[in-house]
């Protein structure tokens, strides 16, 4: 017997938002979840138009998200949201992630988790005293040959690491007229997108891939941000060096002002036997390298991969997945972690492959080290939480 469908809400998204659109597409991309209700933007006319657009009965569009949390409450269990998905600016992630919570709501969130990191700990808190999942949109996490690099890691393929590089570079924030675009705005904004722009938007990303595949831990580092663009006071760019809980050394490289750069987010890693290379641009291909052995292309699809990559595939080989497909998978892995809380099992993040609150705190956490460490002159930093 099939599950019945899990049932969404949104908060944010509206008409025009280029990420509420992505998190839709991939939402109903495997046909396990339904959009059901809504609040999508602050403007009330706003939200009543992306209701209409998308097809969700004018009684499920909702002018507030507190609004919505006490209307859907008072629906049947069978009928009400499951639950809910922010997409909204930074600032706003704590509060409706926090209320959804205390309403009897699970939670995906956009990332970064949080305003900062002490919301991040109170979050935590909350899920600690409720009986809510919690999953958070580290998209990157999704790929099929990322979960093949991580297994492969797993299994010792690679022996011992020695060093890390990552680098996420974007060009899309490289002039001020750029900062006209809403999506730049509310980003160069301290208010709504907290102490950083670029760490706190890509870095974070690249940070949270390095320890998913490696299953390794940041330590400590030392960092260097910085605005390149006159006028801004959150920075567009950065460097950080990176020391892990197994005394090996990495390098994460962040820019939204290099200049020509779509989305280059790309990763390698070196062990004493052999090293891993990928990146998003081609992220059906993954690199092995060894010393004494020829450079073996892995390809999504071909040959023995592990069970986690298969899982995450929905094509034969040949038939490019990407972003998407990878921002779908961690969807389908909530949904089936919420369909296994119905069932009354047990439902980790850890088991259904979900990024949750240890991701969140995590990330938040890098974010306020690293600028913390790059407004100082000494050069090692240890990585604190709390």
């Amino acid at each position: 017997m099939n599950n019945p469908k899990i049932r969404m809400g949104m908060v944010g998204g509206a008409e025009g938002a280029f990420i509420g659109a992505i998190h839709r597409i991939a939402a109903r991309l495997d046909g396990l979840i339904d959009l059901v209700a809504g609040s999508f933007s602050s403007n009330p006319a706003l939200t009543e138009k992306t209701a209409a657009m998308l097809g969700i009965d004018s009684c499920r569009s909702y002018d507030t998200y507190q609004q919505m949390f006490i209307e859907e409450t008072k629906l049947p269990v069978d009928q009400r949201i499951d639950f809910v998905v922010i997409v909204t600016p930074n600032h706003l992630h704590f509060p409706i992630a926090k209320l959804a919570i205390e309403s009897g709501f699970h939670v995906l969130s956009d990332k970064p988790a949080t305003l900062n990191l002490q919301e991040a700990l109170s979050l935590k808190l909350s899920l600690d005293n409720s009986d809510c999942l919690y999953g958070l949109t580290h998209t990157y996490t999704g790929y099929p040959m990322i979960k093949e690099a991580k297994y492969r890691i797993s299994q010792g393929e690679i022996g011992t690491i020695r060093k890390v590089i990552v680098e996420y570079s974007q060009g899309w924030l490289c002039d001020t007229e750029d900062e006209q675009v809403k999506q730049a705005q509310w980003r160069l904004d301290p208010k709504q997108a907290g102490i950083s722009c670029c760490i706190a938007d890509i870095g974070v990303h690249a940070a949270n891939l390095t320890e998913y595949v490696s299953g390794l831990e940041i330590s400590s580092l030392c960092a260097d941000l910085n605005h390149v663009v006159p006028g801004r006071t959150l920075d567009d760019d950065g460097t950080v060096l990176l020391r892990f809980n197994n005394d090996s050394k990495g390098v994460l490289l962040a820019s939204q002002v290099a200049l020509g750069e779509e989305n280059n987010l790309s990763l390698r890693i070196y062990g004493d036997k052999a090293s891993l290379e990928w990146n998003q641009m081609e992220p059906n291909s993954l690199w092995l390298k060894s010393h004494n052995a020829p450079t073996t292309l892995l390809r999504a699809g071909v040959g023995l991969i592990s069970e986690a990559a298969q899982n995450s595939l929905r094509a034969p080989a040949g038939h490019p997945e990407g972003y998407l497909e990878a921002f779908a998978n961690i969807y389908v892995n909530f949904a089936n972690q919420i369909n296994a809380k119905k069932a009354g099992k047990t439902a980790t993040n850890e088991e259904f492959d979900v990024p949750g609150i240890k991701d969140a705190i995590r990330g938040m956490a890098f974010i306020e080290n690293a600028v913390a460490a790059s407004k100082e002159e000494t050069k090692w930093h240890s990585f604190k939480i709390g």
